[in-house]
């Protein structure tokens, strides 16, 4: 109750309002009681002088007790029914000679009483005690009786307090009913005083608990002008400022986190302990860990490659910007890491970006075997036709039949340079965007039957048994006709050139889904590589093989496995180009070989 402000307002008045009004009924009725204790002194006094005055004939009697036919004690009853109270008459020795409530010769010697002793001492005395007589606190007043100028003994008279106290108590009650009500008025004026008070901040208190949930809209209402009201224009006029600043560090985190979030390079933020504090989706990648994983853990822990870790101990070391190479051996995967220090409030903390350049180094791996390639393709027809050239100029041309077979063996040059020529246009073409498809609904037998007849007469001349297997009820499919043939081509005078006399080759279409072809083989995009159906053609020989080593590499431009093998040579252009082809039409080629016992060549077809 106490944690509330309208409480700890209100509490305090209440609690000095009833303090207050409870010391004034105190006073009040302890002064009234003073009042009346002196007024009955007063009059007990007086009333003991009356009866003094009475009593001084008896006691000039010799101090008999009795004169004539009244005793004392008779007296002393008689004066006690008129004043109503108890009446003493005691000698000068202190002996009682006359009582109204008991038997006086009975009673012991009242000369050390505290108001005889003070009546004798100063003319009169009064005390307060309880009397065991009558069980009950009572007052005495006593006077001395003098005769003649000699105090010949006291006249004491005893009234009980009960009467005082009853009035006091009637005083008291009215009091104690003033006191409650004034404390509950002045309650209720406090919890309104402490309610006005305590409604402002209640309110600043709930604008505040919703900007901490985030709402930044929130404000107060300004209800007074005090020094509450000010408060709540200052605490508005802040609540502006902070939404303004947390509207800009938002948008500033949005647009560094999509930043991050689609950049290609991995980004690291490592505090001045070497903790992660920021990752982004490519590092994470790069580095096949999760941000919940690497956030808050070490830097050495979620890099995990020593070179790394040597380039941002040497930055740590020497505040230096650090660029490094990193090449993860036998995976071909090869980074760029540079690692820069920046100021982090009162610390350094480390800035890591990892390129990924194994793309651009296979490129540059591609590009310096295809110069090398182009080069030693090139300079097997040309120096052929140099020979040829000169052995024309040193009289060849004197020798019509050698002339005419020189000029043969330059023409097929010349028919190859011309192929090699037509068939990188071709990919050129291709892989530029700018040999545009005519794609239709297709029969696959109109597909596959055309190059396999065309070139069954080749099989036949190097005595190789070449069949077709074409599924029945297959669906049409969504095809450029004469590029698909033309991949059908390459794929089966490949597997001619390759087999031995006496071996086989078969060519075989049939129907399959997405999700059943090999994961390697499979698009990147999981909506292609759903359970859609699609047409598979497959070309198989018992040829020699392909080695382990070069089938990653075998649709590469230039690229030849084993050159001694073929019947006859080529450009090494071929299974290129029909990978592009494949590709233009959103499938899928590949290839499975064991050496020595053949290969087989798939490649896919989507589904009209």
């Amino acid at each position: 109750m106490f944690r509330s402000i309208r409480w700890r307002i209100a509490v305090p008045y209440i609690l000095l309002t009833l303090l207050v009004l409870l010391g004034l009924t105190l006073l009040v009725t302890n002064r009234a009681r003073n009042e009346h204790l002196a007024d009955l002194e007063v009059t007990l006094l007086s009333e003991a002088r009356l009866i003094g005055d009475a009593a001084a004939p008896y006691l000039a009697a010799d101090g008999d007790k009795q004169a004539g036919e009244v005793t004392l004690d008779e007296v002393a009853r008689g004066w006690a029914n008129l004043v109503d109270g108890r009446v003493t008459i005691i000698g000068a020795d202190g002996v009682v000679i006359g009582e109204s409530h008991r038997d006086s010769s009975t009673m012991e010697n009242h000369l050390n009483r505290p108001e005889v002793r003070q009546a004798l001492a100063t003319g009169s005395g009064s005390a307060m005690r309880f009397s065991a007589t009558l069980g009950q606190e009572m007052m005495y007043g006593a006077v001395p009786i003098s005769v003649d100028g000699q105090t010949i003994g006291l006249a004491r008279v005893a009234l009980p307090l009960d009467q005082i106290e009853r009035s006091v108590a009637r005083l008291r009650q009215p009091l104690i009913v003033i006191a409650m009500a004034a404390a509950l008025a002045v309650f209720l004026v406090a919890l309104f005083i402490a309610g006005r008070i305590a409604r402002p901040v209640e309110q600043l208190t709930a604008v505040a608990d919703r900007m901490a949930g985030g709402d930044f809209s929130a404000r107060a209402v300004q209800v007074t002008k005090d020094e509450v009201g000010r408060l709540t224009v200052a605490f508005n006029r802040m609540a502006e400022e902070l939404e303004d600043k947390v509207t800009r560090v938002t948008r500033e985190r949005s647009r560094l986190e999509a930043i991050l979030g689609n950049l290609a390079d991995g980004i690291i933020i490592a505090d001045p302990r070497g903790e992660v504090r920021l990752i982004n989706p490519a590092a994470t990648k790069l580095l096949k860990t999760t941000q919940a994983a690497a956030r808050g853990s070490s830097f050495a822990r979620v890099v995990r490659h020593h070179q790394i870790i040597d380039l941002w101990q040497k930055c740590r070391a020497s505040g230096q910007i650090q660029v490094g190479a990193v090449e993860i051996d036998r995976q071909g995967i090869f980074w760029q890491v540079i690692i820069a220090t920046f100021q982090e409030t009162d610390a350094q903390g480390y800035l890591v970006i990892i390129q990924d350049l194994s793309r651009i180094r296979r490129l540059e791996t591609v590009r310096r075997d295809f110069v090398s390639n182009i080069s030693h393709e090139l300079r097997t027809p040309l120096a052929s036709l140099r020979a040829l050239t000169e052995t024309l100029r040193d009289g060849a041309l004197d020798d019509p039949p050698a002339a005419e077979r020189f000029l043969d063996r330059m023409e097929t040059e010349i028919d190859s340079l011309t192929q090699m020529a037509e068939e990188l246009l071709e990919l050129s073409r291709i892989e530029s965007g700018q040999a545009p498809l005519r794609l239709k609904p297709s029969d696959v037998a109109d597909i596959v039957l055309p190059p396999v007849e065309r070139l069954s007469t080749q099989a036949e001349r190097f005595g190789i048994q070449l069949d077709v297997e074409i599924a029945p009820d297959l669906p049409a499919v969504l095809a450029d006709v004469e590029r698909l043939r033309q991949v059908v081509s390459n794929l089966v005078h490949n597997a001619i050139k390759f087999t031995p006399t006496g071996g086989s080759v078969a060519v075989r279409a049939y129907a399959g889904r997405q999700d059943q072809l090999p994961r390697a083989a499979r698009p990147a995009n999981e909506l292609v590589a759903g359970p859609w159906p699609l047409v598979i053609v497959e070309v198989t020989d018992t040829g020699y093989g392909i080695s382990e080593r070069d089938l990653p590499r075998i649709f590469e431009r230039f690229y030849k496995a084993d050159r001694s093998r073929g019947r006859t040579g080529g450009t090494g252009l071929g299974l290129s180009i029909a990978r592009h082809q494949v590709e233009s039409h959103k499938g899928v080629i590949w290839a499975e070989s064991i050496e020595g016992r053949g290969s087989t060549f798939r490649f896919t077809i989507p589904v009209a």
